[in-house]
């Protein structure tokens, strides 16, 4: 008789790996700070306008992160870090789905204005951001 645990491992295989990923990229950006300069490549966006894109500061934030220190990581950039959350988030719901056989299924159907909503709320990050009132979101 096959014991349940062994169906199980290759099922979680996919959430395992995508875990394995993730914690290199970030184990990477907690060892090599991207707060001096020179490790990374400089946002090329930045560069060509002189203006922060909704990813500036991203680095320096999963550094904060990695490191335990959530205040830093939302000044750096506040967007990365709700990306983070929900990403884990979503990490987690997949993995006790695989755990348990049963498929991957979004729990809030998607919708279009969920994706508009989404790009809404990065272009108005941006835009605020570049202003004064938004001094706080800058990097």
């Amino acid at each position: 008789m096959r014991h349940r645990l062994t169906g199980a491992v290759p099922r979680l295989a996919a959430p395992l790996g995508s875990l394995a990923a993730a914690g290199a990229a970030f184990v990477y950006v907690a060892a090599v700070d991207p707060n001096q300069p020179g490790h990374y490549p400089p946002c090329p966006f930045l560069a060509a306008t002189g203006l922060y894109c909704p990813a500036c500061g991203g680095l320096r934030s999963a550094h904060a992160v990695a490191h335990g220190d959530l205040v830093t990581a939302l000044g750096a950039n506040a967007a990365a870090v709700a990306l983070f959350a929900v990403l884990a988030l979503g990490w987690l719901y997949w993995t006790v789905r695989a755990a348990g056989a049963r498929p991957f299924a979004l729990p809030v159907r998607p919708r279009v204005w969920h994706a508009w909503a989404a790009g809404v709320l990065l272009a108005a990050f941006t835009v605020v951001r570049n202003t004064p009132l938004g001094t706080a979101l800058t990097p």
